[in-house]
């Protein structure tokens, strides 16, 4: 929970404006607050769909830095 400045939106300041609560009374109501805020938070975003291309690369296993194996053999890789 140590996020509290960088989240999106920024988490609203939340102030105790009756008496002053004891410290184990301040913990609770910090803990309370901190669970409803995370029980209520919006789902994070999907995270975005790839390429086709990318997307048949990868179910390929198809790789640039290598040539594949075996090679075609009208590709110009050589057969060794």
């Amino acid at each position: 929970m140590a996020r509290n400045g960088r989240r999106k939106p920024p988490r609203p300041r939340i102030e105790a404006i009756a008496a002053v609560p004891g410290p184990e009374e301040a913990a609770a109501i910090s803990a309370a607050l901190e669970r409803f805020l995370a029980d209520t938070a919006p789902a994070p975003a999907p995270p975005p769909e790839p390429s086709p291309w990318l997307r048949a690369a990868l179910i390929e296993g198809v790789s640039a830095k290598r040539p594949p194996i075996p090679p075609d053999p009208g590709s110009g890789f050589p057969l060794s």
